[in-house]
């Protein structure tokens, strides 16, 4: 919808009543999550989510506790609104990282990546912090509600990044008719409209997270370079990485084809060589890996080379159009829903 196309206070109070709990859960106004995407989730971008009364959440990624402490610490000075960290499961110091965020009285905790070790989810909850856990499937998704998540994410295969394998369109259908009722669900991957949310909402959705939408706010930190690929960008362009054996499990990365994509191809052949010659654990092999990405998605966000970096992305990058504020990026998409409830019930 054009931004200057008035909508009625009606479909306004019918969104808010329909996010209520979603944002009551999280403190926010909206029931808005913003999705953790390492070197670009950082405190300008997640301060400024939460200021426009989305929630906005900390990557930690591979930061080290002393680099979270100052990263939640320079959040805070930038915002007085609740704000969460989102830790990755396989951190060598996951609950050092916990405690760090227990210390700063961080309200929410986001473990992805993987089910949390039990000690690390018992640790938050007791140190006072509500824990979201992502459910790829049904069955996890009950496993970690019985182990003490307060709330779910269900991210499908559109999302940019770490994906998992089924689309956000399926796994709304089989959880949220079972979980809903039990926890706020919130739904990512592929969103880029009010519309989408509305939907999901009226499915029984608390809420939903989007990350590739909020890359061009004008906050956010990434190179020029980067939110330019991201403007350019169709949904055709963000394609899954491709597992070159399954004796050797990589998770697929989304993101936007370029050099990088096929430097990573020749990178996790190379590591599987040497994994197949025993030069390499398992384990050490996926951890190179994750290094790959790590370093390659930096020197895109942070240096610009958008050539041979990687460029993780969803599918709505085709509804990157420009880059705005972050409140207007909120505004838009809550004005979007509301227009589209407001028309249906006219």
């Amino acid at each position: 919808m054009d931004m200057n196309t008035p909508v009625s206070p009606a479909g306004f109070a019918a969104v808010d009543r329909l996010m209520a709990r979603g944002a009551a859960f999280f403190g926010s106004r909206y029931a808005l999550l913003g999705g953790a995407m390492s070197w670009v989730s950082e405190r300008n971008l997640v301060a400024a989510l939460s200021n426009a009364g989305a929630f906005g959440v900390i990557a930690c990624g591979a930061m080290e506790p002393h680099h979270l402490d100052a990263e939640i610490a320079g959040t805070k000075a930038l915002t007085d609104k609740p704000f969460g960290v989102n830790l990755i499961t396989m951190h060598p110091r996951l609950e050092q990282l916990v405690d760090t965020c227990l210390a700063h009285k961080v309200t929410h905790i986001v473990f992805a990546g993987g089910i949390p070790p039990g000690s690390a989810l018992k640790r938050a909850k007791e140190g006072g912090a509500r824990v979201v856990c992502f459910a790829p499937a049904l069955a996890l998704a009950k496993k970690l509600v019985r182990s003490g998540a307060d709330a779910l994410v269900i991210e499908g295969s559109e999302a940019g990044g770490h994906i998992g394998p089924v689309s956000l369109n399926v796994l709304a259908q089989e959880i949220l008719p079972v979980m809903g009722p039990e926890v706020p669900v919130f739904v990512a991957g592929g969103i880029g409209r009010g519309e989408a949310i509305l939907s999901y909402l009226e499915m029984g959705a608390a809420g939903a997270q989007l990350g590739t939408r909020f890359v061009c706010a004008s906050e956010c930190i990434a190179h020029p370079n980067f939110k330019r690929a991201f403007i350019r960008g169709a949904a055709r362009d963000a394609l899954p990485t491709v597992q070159l054996d399954e004796r050797f499990p990589v998770i697929p990365v989304r993101a936007l084809q370029n050099e990088g994509t096929k430097r990573f191809m020749e990178h996790q052949a190379k590591v599987l060589a040497r994994f197949q010659a025993g030069e390499f654990t398992k384990e050490e092999a996926q951890l190179d890996i994750e290094h790959f990405w790590a370093g390659a998605l930096r020197r895109a966000v942070i240096d610009g080379d958008v050539e041979n970096g990687s460029l993780m992305a969803g599918q709505s990058v085709g509804m990157v159009s420009r880059e705005q504020p972050a409140a207007e990026i909120v505004a838009e998409l809550i004005a979007q829903a509301a227009a589209a409830l407001a028309a249906r019930t006219a």
